[in-house]
């Protein structure tokens, strides 16, 4: 089949699987940032502990995918769940240590200056320091959500949707038109949202707080994407393998047994 005519055929699923993917991505981005900024805030005025918060969040990388999902599975259950907690704690790591980085690498003499203007070292924080280490920052959340893209795939071997149900159901029927349907799309969203983020990193230092607050806005709203396939379709959502819903003797079967088509 020719793979142009394959997404036209599968044209909805994959929008689906789409959503889903982006919202895997932004649900654990949102819960990493709004745990590793304050942790990343908190060991650079306790800097005895940074070696160790950032070594402990440093294993979490090195712990493969399958491994992590796996082990989740009897703590977590299969589904969204473990699928989230596992992405959350890759996506630590480059947040972190980048709020700690881009605070730390702040001019002292601007901070020693901003104190001797009278601020409060909430205002030091949140008027100098902060605003001086977005940039950096941002570089800490592009990084994490195309690490975050790639592992989301991996979802799909959970019962947690994303693209990676097309990968695998390729897989399993030697298909390859959605093996690369899956690929292709996950490579694009990875790419998209490197670049949107990038732009971040060029806004000017008058508008970063502004930035910063929209940015925050949008993450939830995007973190919502996962949840719009399940609130507007009636199809029918079990546990099953991408290989049944394609089979004739499969969903296609049922669907005919049960006269809904």
């Amino acid at each position: 089949m020719n793979f142009f005519q394959f997404i036209f055929d599968n044209l909805s699923e994959l929008k689906n699987q789409t959503l889903e993917h982006i919202g895997l991505t932004f649900l654990s981005l949102a819960l990493a940032v709004v745990i590793a900024m304050p942790i990343g805030i908190w060991i650079t005025r306790r800097e005895r502990w940074s070696s160790l918060v950032l070594g402990i969040t440093g294993i979490f990388q090195t712990i493969p995918s399958i491994a992590l999902l796996g082990f989740l599975i009897p703590i977590l259950g299969i589904g969204v769940k473990p699928a989230i907690f596992a992405l959350l704690l890759y996506a630590l790591l480059p947040i972190l240590r980048n709020t700690y980085t881009g605070i730390k690498g702040v001019d002292a003499n601007v901070k020693e200056a901003a104190v001797g203007m009278g601020m409060t070292p909430w205002q030091v924080l949140t008027k100098v320091e902060l605003p001086l280490a977005m940039p950096v920052i941002f570089a800490g959340i592009r990084t994490a959500t195309v690490i975050n893209v790639g592992v989301a795939t991996l979802a799909a071997y959970i019962g947690a949707g994303g693209l990676g149900e097309f990968i695998f159901g390729g897989i399993a029927l030697n298909n390859t038109n959605m093996i690369l349907a899956g690929a292709l799309f996950a490579a694009l969203l990875a790419i998209i949202f490197d670049q949107l983020l990038a732009l971040l990193n060029r806004v000017p230092l008058r508008r970063i707080l502004r930035t910063t607050i929209q940015f925050g806005a949008i993450m939830p709203i995007l973190s919502l994407l996962y949840f719009m396939p399940q609130w507007f379709s009636d199809d029918l959502r079990a546990g099953f393998d991408p290989e049944f819903g394609i089979r004739n003797d499969g969903y296609p079967k049922l669907e005919k047994l049960m006269g809904l088509i």
